[in-house]
């Protein structure tokens, strides 16, 4: 069993990864930004440039989760600064701490998104092999894996995930979606036919086990389910399961450009994504269409 470093630790997916992890015998330790008393809990402070030496010095492995909520906010000059620095100088200051005390780190396995190949709505599929878009969110995806990837010039393996929208039982879109449906104002958004490439937490949190427990995974895997879904038919099949109905039309795009800003079009433009690379190293999905995913996430 191994000690595992987790930052992002107490974010949906660092909280259910943890716990996945502990059942399986392994020894979580996670960073915080606040200090605590409890045993499993380091200090670090960006600014500062300071991380808890134990906390890298006793890790088998390190999982990279930190980065401020791309949707949680508008993003005006300051939030783009804070999405982009949240993600690179947490990078760099792990970077210069495992430099520093030279650890026996098995692996570096980090998180990026599939904002990597840009917020467009085409009949393409994309696969880790295609380059990267041009609006904002790719280039945060961009530089964020390229931070990550600096850990390969310390011969540690580095495992990124280009994470799509994460299903959850607990906080996430999923649980957004539902709100409106179930107060009976739910609709798709848009033209409802951008693809929203997605994941189950469960299948997600599985990827960063597998990338564990095998050490032939390396490089870029994207972290999506194999079924494509519109958000057109993400919105009539939650309704399906909330047995509700979706009687108002669209909601249209100027709507949500005024809600949103240029966050908007995270909401308004999406392609379809491909999994197939993670899955021909094995990794079975325990829910690759949206209804077994629907079923689990609604008991």
């Amino acid at each position: 069993m191994y000690s595992i470093l987790i930052t992002g630790g107490t974010g949906l997916i660092g909280k259910h990864l943890s716990l996945l992890l502990q059942s399986k015998g392994h020894h979580i330790t996670v960073l915080s930004r606040k200090h605590s008393k409890k045993t499993n809990v380091f200090y670090w402070n960006v600014n500062k440039n300071y991380i808890d030496s134990e906390a890298i010095i006793n890790s088998d492995y390190i999982i990279h989760l930190a980065g401020a909520g791309i949707a949680n906010k508008h993003w005006n000059k300051s939030r783009k600064k804070e999405l982009i620095d949240s993600r690179i100088q947490t990078t760099n200051l792990l970077l210069r701490k495992v430099k520093e005390l030279n650890p026996s780190l098995k692996g570096f396995i980090a998180a990026s998104g599939i904002g990597y190949y840009g917020a467009i709505t085409s009949s393409k599929i994309f696969t880790e092999k295609d380059k990267n878009g041009s609006d904002f969110l790719s280039l945060v995806c961009r530089l964020w894996e390229k931070a990550s990837s600096q850990f390969n010039t310390l011969s540690i393996r580095t495992v990124i995930f280009r994470t799509g929208i994460v299903f959850s039982k607990k906080g996430g879109a999923l649980q957004k979606i539902k709100k409106p449906i179930k107060l009976g104002f739910g609709s798709p958004i848009g033209s409802g036919n951008q693809f929203m490439p997605w994941i189950h937490i469960e299948d997600l949190c599985n990827m960063y086990i597998k990338a564990i427990e095998n050490p032939n995974l390396k490089g870029i895997y994207n972290a999506v389910a194999p079924e494509h879904i519109t958000n057109k038919f993400l919105t009539y099949e939650v309704a399906k399961t909330l047995k509700k109905k979706i009687w108002l039309p669209n909601i249209p795009r100027f709507v949500l450009k005024i809600l949103f800003g240029e966050m908007a079009i995270i909401l308004l433009k999406g392609s379809r994504v491909s999994s197939d690379k993670i899955s021909k190293t094995g990794f079975k999905f325990r829910f690759p269409d949206l209804k077994s995913a629907l079923l689990s996430l609604n008991k």
